[in-house]
């Protein structure tokens, strides 16, 4: 026998009443206003702050501030406890602060929200009537808005600022990269990012510059892309040694590339990767249960000398600012002052004069055996001449200068000179632009 329309159409419809009955149990809402007394206990970036009723240990929701009424909420990790500097791991208004008496609020409606004292909203979720019943601060710093089966509605594992917890990925087609912050007391974007792409990990200066990728042969071996990448603990060949790792995951492939951090300390669980305010990338262990140095910094990407494992690592030469607005960088160190009279010492206030446009109120001057931060992990253009290369660079207004390598005729266009590492080669060679007295 037929069905008969009007059931059909109940049936259909059935999951949707469903959905926009389900509501928010009363004693489950919140409504937290953003005043009163300051926490006395130590934070990231020295603030003043308010924690919030919601916590997990060791993880707890709070308003922050490094400058003067520009709140941020924000998840702390740590406990009064341990004594130690507790970091933010999660940010839900960076860039766009609230002031004193902005609300941060989950309504029956399973809505989470962020509004400024004039009920402007800042932030939310936009989980209005889509089935959510609870909010909750999972154990490993994962806030998560969930449906009657449990399946998350919403989780901030998927909007990371700079730090990923254990357990967290970035993803292709979802929250593929990190973003550093611009300094201690301004909490806005910076020029870092750290990006999960189909075929490598990349760490970008102003999105464009690469300043360092990964190596991963087994990407190109398998002839596939990179999907996620999860901060977890991986198996080494070793007996009874793990390593915190960044897991990624290959489509079309059972291959697992990762890139180890470290050996694994304390409980991994409670490690997370942080992208820096310098362009580094740290990782952090916590121990709980302590009373002082509850933090452990287990690994560092750019750094000096050779790994605890004794493998060499990359020379913080490599970081785009580490000899701030123009400097040669050996061994980590900031040596030598470019400028067309000569190499002299550096400081903080060398720098590149700016050229004019026009190529006759400019000329550019040599630095020899010296490389450009985005050289290492990026071809150049080439083969090409050297006169094809600096007529390139005279014609581009925006052009600070050029690197040429003459062994293999490659050329590398710099719109920001920043750091150089000396390489001693003396195929290598920086060319700057400089105004016509």
């Amino acid at each position: 026998m037929a069905t008969p329309p009007s059931l059909i159409l109940f049936c259909f419809l059935f999951p949707f009443f469903f959905i926009s009955d389900a509501t928010v149990p009363a004693a489950d809402t919140f409504r937290y206003v953003n005043t009163g007394d300051f926490g006395e206990f130590d934070s990231e970036y020295n603030p003043n702050y308010r924690p919030l009723p919601p916590f997990t240990t060791p993880f707890q929701l709070c308003f922050y501030n490094t400058t003067p009424n520009a709140y941020t909420l924000a998840l702390r990790m740590g406990t009064r406890r341990d004594r130690s500097v507790m970091p933010w791991v999660w940010e839900a208004n960076r860039g766009d602060p609230v002031r004193e008496n902005a609300t941060f609020s989950f309504a029956s409606d399973g809505n989470l929200i962020l509004a400024d004292a004039d009920n402007r909203i800042v932030w939310q979720t936009n989980t209005a009537n889509k089935g959510v019943i609870g909010f909750e601060i999972l154990p490993t710093g994962n806030i998560v808005l969930r449906d009657a089966n449990g399946n998350f509605i919403w989780q901030s594992f998927d909007s990371p600022t700079d730090t990923l917890l254990f357990g967290q990925s970035l993803q292709i087609g979802g929250p593929n990269k990190l973003v550093s912050r611009a300094s201690t007391t301004e909490n806005v974007n910076g020029v870092y990012s750290f990006v999960l792409e189909p075929k490598r990990l990349g760490l970008y200066y102003k999105t464009t510059m690469r300043y360092w990728s990964s190596s991963f042969t087994e990407v190109n071996n398998a002839n596939g892309n990179l999907v996620n990448a999860t901060l977890e603990i991986a198996e080494t060949e070793y007996v009874d040694n793990y390593f915190n790792s960044l897991r990624c995951r290959l489509s079309n492939s059972v291959v697992e590339p990762t890139l180890d951090l470290d050996i694994l300390r304390y409980n991994s669980t409670l490690s997370y990767l942080r992208l820096g305010i310098d362009g580094n990338l740290r990782l952090y262990s916590y121990r709980q249960n302590t009373r002082g140095n509850a933090w452990s910094l287990l690994f560092t990407l750019f750094d000096r000398g050779v790994s605890e494992r004794g493998e060499e690592i990359e020379d913080e030469c490599q970081l785009p600012d580490r000899c701030g607005k123009f400097g040669v960088c050996e061994k980590s160190q900031c040596v030598g002052c470019p400028t067309p009279e000569g190499v002299f010492a550096w400081s903080d206030d060398c720098v590149a004069k700016l050229p004019g446009c026009e190529a006759s109120s400019f000329r550019y001057y040599e630095v020899k055996g010296v490389d450009h931060f985005t050289v290492k992990y990026s071809a150049g253009t080439g083969p090409v001449n050297r006169g094809d290369c600096e007529s390139k660079c005279t014609k581009d207004c925006k052009c600070l200068g050029y690197f040429y390598h003459t062994d293999r005729s490659r050329c590398w266009i710099a719109y920001e000179l920043k750091t150089l590492t000396r390489v001693r080669n003396s195929t290598r060679t920086a060319y700057i632009k400089t105004p016509i007295r």
